[in-house]
């Protein structure tokens, strides 16, 4: 479901990532860290009913021990940026 949603929904997800990632083009972040965004990105978009919350901290937690060091507090600062977007009022 969230490889198929993220496939169908690749071009709305890589202009929010595009514009929370200042300073980053999408094709260039390390392969990890955008496939993480990506698929929070469409959780944010497409699964109205998981918390924000959650989908930010599982996706921080994914680049920790998978990416740089530096991962968790990038992913962490797009997905904010992405978040206060698409659910405006929700505190993540």
């Amino acid at each position: 479901m969230l490889v198929t949603g993220v496939e169908r929904r690749t071009g709305d997800i890589d202009d929010l990532l595009a514009r929370h990632a200042t300073g980053w083009a999408v094709d260039r972040m390390p392969a990890v860290d955008r496939c993480v965004l990506r698929i929070a990105a469409y959780e944010l978009l497409g699964e109205p009913d998981v918390p924000v919350a959650v989908i930010i901290d599982e996706a921080i937690e994914l680049v920790k021990a998978y990416s740089t060091e530096d991962s968790g507090r990038f992913v962490n600062g797009v997905l904010a940026g992405i978040a206060a977007e698409i659910r405006p009022g929700v505190v993540p």
